[in-house]
């Protein structure tokens, strides 16, 4: 598990003669650096490129939206998504499978973000920049999208992004969001009862996600090390404390999880202990460790992605599926954020049509089955 050192400033008092103090200190000298560089909060062009094509890609007509694609991603883009898409290569592929169909049937596209910032990339020691956003996409679902039937009412697409920006371009995508909470919301029943509570999730109730400019280098950190002080305590679910006393260690107690469709979401320790966390633990054996693509941090907020995240054995069954010894991947995007020292609120995407698919259990391809 990787983790930061304080900075400090007790090299300047060390001696050059003598090397192993010379080694001490190319070795703090080394770690302010690191963190320098982790944590420096200059993002304004990286910020810019992706604000441009949200804008872009948003007011595009169907026929435009492969060159707006064309226009802002680099040539060996890489995009990820939930399934049923998964990763794609090919701007075309992106364009055809996604985006111009899903602009065909929701009309009158509204892009509604919560959460915006920028960091470097703490898994690969700040070498990579990535820009966050989170919220949802809002029109009028008048024709049939992955076969789910229109309501020609209202509807939201809950989703968060990573993008990887290298040369003013961007690199890299991770694009997960919720198919199954707007399924909810045209009248299906993917799921059997959730253990928490399917709502339209609001943004922070700070109202402050959208750092437009650049947040205090400090800040930053913080919430880097609250958020690793929680995914250290994490690790395999092996630190031995009983679950909410495990749980009070990195969240506040009024601490809000804002889960996917399907588990819902939950409120306070106590409620998330019983909701999700404990019957999720419960339901799963073998749980790999975490392993992330990007790791960032800027002002009070927080994220990471995978592909997967982890995997675990659903030995115990999960959400009305039998037990399986099946290891399954988890494929997921959390944003936090922090007060204090600790984490008050997390939003988090788990592509849970893949993990059904791996049980042999495919929702689209049955959709009749799902209608309430």
């Amino acid at each position: 598990m990787h983790t930061l050192a304080k900075k400090t400033t007790t090299w300047q008092a060390i001696p050059f003669n003598k090397n192993s103090q010379m080694k001490a200190y190319k070795s703090e000298l080394t770690t302010l650096n690191r963190n320098e560089k982790l944590y420096m909060s200059e993002f304004q062009s990286e910020k810019r490129l992706v604000r441009d094509y949200y804008e872009a890609l948003d007011t595009a007509n169907y026929a435009e939206i492969t060159d707006v694609l064309l226009k802002f991603t680099a040539k060996d883009y890489a995009w990820r998504a939930f399934h049923p898409f998964g990763l794609k290569t090919d701007i075309e592929a992106i364009s055809d499978t996604f985006w111009r169909p899903f602009r065909h049937s929701i009309q009158h596209l509204q892009r509604r973000m919560d959460v915006f910032f920028a960091g470097n990339n703490f898994i690969d020691d700040g070498e990579s920049v990535w820009v966050c956003s989170m919220g949802h996409l809002m029109g009028l679902f008048d024709k049939a999208w992955l076969g789910i039937q229109p309501t020609n009412k209202i509807i939201l697409l809950r989703y968060a992004e990573f993008h990887k920006i290298e040369n003013g371009k961007i690199a890299e995508t991770a694009f997960y969001f919720d198919i199954p909470h707007l399924m909810i919301q045209a009248g299906y029943k993917p799921f059997k009862n959730p253990t928490g509570k399917h709502l339209v999730q609001p943004g922070p109730a700070t109202h402050d996600g959208l750092l437009f400019e650049d947040a205090p280098q400090k800040d930053g950190q913080k919430t880097m090390d609250a958020m690793h002080a929680m995914i250290s305590d994490l690790g395999t679910w092996q630190l031995g404390l009983p679950l909410e006393e495990e749980l009070k260690r990195t969240w506040h107690n009024d601490m809000l999880w804002w889960g996917p469709a399907g588990i819902g979401s939950s409120y306070t320790i106590e409620r998330y202990a019983k909701q999700h966390s404990g019957p999720f633990r419960a339901a799963m054996s073998d749980r790999s460790s975490t392993g992330h693509i990007a790791r960032i941090a800027e002002g009070h907020y927080s994220g990471f992605f995978g592909w997967p995240n982890f995997t675990a054995k659903p030995t115990g069954g999960f959400m009305g599926l039998p037990p399986n010894n099946k290891s399954c991947e988890f494929r997921v995007i959390d944003i936090y954020r922090r007060e204090g020292s600790k984490l008050k609120a997390n939003w988090i995407f788990i592509d849970l049509l893949h993990f059904f698919k791996q049980l042999n259990v495919d929702i689209l391809n049955n959709l009749e089955n799902y209608k309430k």
